[in-house]
């Protein structure tokens, strides 16, 4: 397995945030949820993404929970939290807020209010940069109509805007493109059911979303997965294969509601998002209840 040396390597929680019966932010929770993930093995968290439901936040709420976040963090548990903002001056401020407040690196996503050309990227990740931070780039083209293919990652790694990026297409092939245009640049799994394909390809870390619910198992699978040794891929398979039911999960657009609702079967604080997203139809939350429970039942935790 790959050795984390750099604060974006490692197992990353996209950490969901809990409410208060109120509607208002549950900060103690949130604070007792990173110290808890802290303790099973993860090696960071990833507040203010869309599964922290960072858009539903005030700016003082949003702020607040980066610092909750540094602050609940022990010792080499790092903090990369979410920049996205409708404009380049919004995500270089919210980096420089999780500079202040003790982050080690940050998550960007391209400009998300338009379909952006190439050099309107590189300009809106030069506006990042500027933060001092190192970042992260999010691909995520089903939200953003942005798609950082390839050759665009490796334009913003050649000029120095970027250490990483976390691929969420789903396109498991990019990663050897990516190899091949910008091999310094770091490849993170960015969606939970491809963590066993994009491992094999040479990721070496993964912003993750089922670790909020179970995160001994998503750990263990994380390090067979990237471990490079035959024998452990054979070891992840079985796991692999019982987890994907919850691990597609991930990928959907229900993703925040049923990363919760897993959550609260584990015995976390999972509850309610705040709207646009409403509960989850009875089917839905059933058959998540179901794949849930059998996962729980073999002893995954």
């Amino acid at each position: 397995m790959t050795t984390r040396t750099q604060p974006w390597q490692g197992i990353h929680v996209a950490t969901a945030l809990a409410f208060n019966d109120d509607g208002s932010v549950d900060h103690a929770s949130f604070g007792d949820h990173v110290a808890w993930l802290a303790e099973n093995g993860c090696d960071g968290v990833c507040p203010n993404g869309s599964l922290g439901e960072y858009q539903t936040l005030t700016a003082e709420e949003r702020a607040k929970v980066v610092e909750t976040a540094v602050a609940a963090s022990p010792e080499g548990f790092t903090v990369m939290p979410g920049v996205a903002a409708y404009g380049a001056d919004e995500s270089r401020r919210w980096a420089e807020q999780a500079r202040d407040a003790g982050a080690a690196s940050v998550l960007a996503l391209p400009p998300n209010t338009f379909k952006a050309d190439d050099d309107t990227v590189v300009a809106h990740y030069r506006e990042v940069a500027k933060a001092g931070l190192p970042v992260v780039a999010y691909n995520n083209p089903y939200d953003t109509k942005v798609d950082l293919v390839p050759s665009l990652l490796a334009r913003l790694h050649e000029e120095g805007l970027i250490v990483a990026v976390k691929e969420f297409t789903g396109d498991v092939r990019r990663a050897y493109e990516i190899a091949e245009l910008a091999p310094e640049l770091d490849l993170l799994v960015g969606s939970d059911d491809v963590l066993l394909e994009l491992g094999l390809a040479g990721a070496v870390g993964w912003i993750a979303g089922y670790p909020n619910a179970i995160p001994q198992s998503t750990v263990e699978l994380y390090k067979l997965a990237t471990s490079g040794v035959a024998e452990d891929i054979m070891a992840a398979l079985p796991i692999y294969r019982d987890l994907h039911p919850l691990l597609r999960w991930d990928s959907k657009p229900e993703f925040v509601q049923s990363i919760k609702l897993s959550m609260d079967l584990a015995g976390r604080k999972g509850g309610a998002c705040r709207q646009p997203r409403l509960p989850l139809p009875a089917e839905l939350a059933a058959r998540i209840t179901a794949d849930t429970r059998a996962v729980l039942a073999k002893g995954y935790k």
